[in-house]
């Protein structure tokens, strides 16, 4: 299904029934991410997955833009007053920049090896980043695409075929917009490292045992300055942690979701 917000037109489904939880990807990525979580977590409340503005099947930038408003718009449009935001990485900046924007909104928040707004990254996290766009100028789309999979974000995954298989398939299929256009994404100010103190809402940090440094950093910061944050480490999980250890996953999230 699709709904039209903030000049955006945004393709979501929707599964369960009860309190509303809300899936966010990660960057590259679409709804099909969540596939071992979407109905595993139906059957305790109401789940919506969505594609960000620039992802899966929804619409491309044509404007400024913030992903924050447009979850707010989705949710207006669905009548969801407050919802858990369970979010990756992209996505989880996203939840969090929400979560500071409209607190009242934001019930819970699931944060899995996610980044952070303000978060200074590692010399050689941004070099290896960096080498995408490089790729994207010299050969284009496919090229950036090919140095985006080969990234050791990507490793631990990659070391399971069937998750392997999956996660390639969502990145052939995303459009490489990024890649080789300027995103007018409006970002929130000021970030959120320095506001996580004002989050009063129940936090979990899921991170994989073998993800990047600066994800690891992220959640350790999270944990230290938020007020009330459990945190899980997957052990044998990278970067894709939902994708890579499921059950693990769900267990954690069912049970942050039920315990009040």
């Amino acid at each position: 299904m699709f709904i039209e917000t903030n000049s955006a037109r945004l393709y979501y489904e929707e599964a369960g029934a009860g309190s509303a939880v809300v899936l966010l990807h990660g960057f590259t990525l679409d709804t099909r991410m969540w596939d071992d979580q979407f109905l595993a977590l139906a059957q305790c409340c109401r789940v919506i997955r969505y594609d960000l503005r620039g992802f899966g099947r929804s619409s491309l930038p044509a404007a400024p833009y913030s992903h924050v408003e447009d979850l707010r718009g989705l949710l207006d449009q669905l009548g969801i007053e407050q919802a858990t935001l369970v979010a990756l990485s992209k996505g989880g900046g996203v939840a969090l920049d929400f979560a500071l924007s409209y607190p009242q909104r934001t019930r819970r928040l699931a944060l899995i090896d996610t980044i952070l707004g303000g978060h200074v990254w590692s010399e050689a996290g941004s070099a290896r980043d960096a080498l995408v766009w490089q790729e994207a100028k010299r050969g284009g789309i496919p090229a950036a695409k090919a140095s985006w999979l080969a990234h050791p974000l990507f490793a631990p995954a990659m070391r399971q075929p069937e998750v392997a298989a999956r996660l390639t398939q969502i990145i052939e299929d995303y459009s490489g917009w990024h890649f080789v256009n300027r995103n007018p994404e409006q970002s929130l100010q000021p970030p959120a490292l320095g506001r996580l103190h004002t989050l009063t809402m129940p936090i979990l940090v899921i991170v994989g045992e073998h993800d990047l440094p600066d994800f690891q950093h992220i959640a350790a910061t999270i944990g230290q300055r938020a007020p009330d944050v459990r945190t899980l480490v997957v052990s044998g999980a990278g970067h894709m942690a939902n994708m890579e250890a499921p059950a693990v996953v769900n267990a954690a999230l069912l049970e942050f979701l039920l315990s009040g």
